[in-house]
């Protein structure tokens, strides 16, 4: 409690020593080099926002490319398989299969 008075008694009398500050708000402005950071901070955040959406984009036709891709060879090896006898591509790999374990 006497250490709560103390404290309280500093802030009063701190306070009657220390006039306050009286400022006029017309002359209290950024000024030039408060718009300048402004600006500078203000391009920065387009030019990222740029940056990130143009690499968005290119991720998403990557990602694009790559599933029409899977599909075409999915449909390539679809027809592929159709268009040719089931034993003749199964004696295929065999032979190769067999070449490569004799090396």
């Amino acid at each position: 409690m006497l250490n709560q008075e103390r404290q309280w008694s500093a802030v009063v009398i701190a306070s009657e020593l220390i006039p306050p500050i009286e400022v006029d708000p017309v002359s209290v402005t950024p000024g030039v080099i408060g718009f300048v950071v402004t600006f500078t901070v203000a391009l920065a955040a387009l030019a990222l926002i740029m940056d990130m959406v143009r690499r968005v984009r290119r991720v998403r036709y990557r990602q694009e490319i790559g599933e029409r891709l899977d599909r075409e060879a999915a449909s390539g090896q679809k027809d592929a398989d159709e268009s040719s006898d089931g034993r003749t591509g199964s004696v295929s790999s065999d032979s190769s299969t067999a070449e490569d374990s004799a090396r």
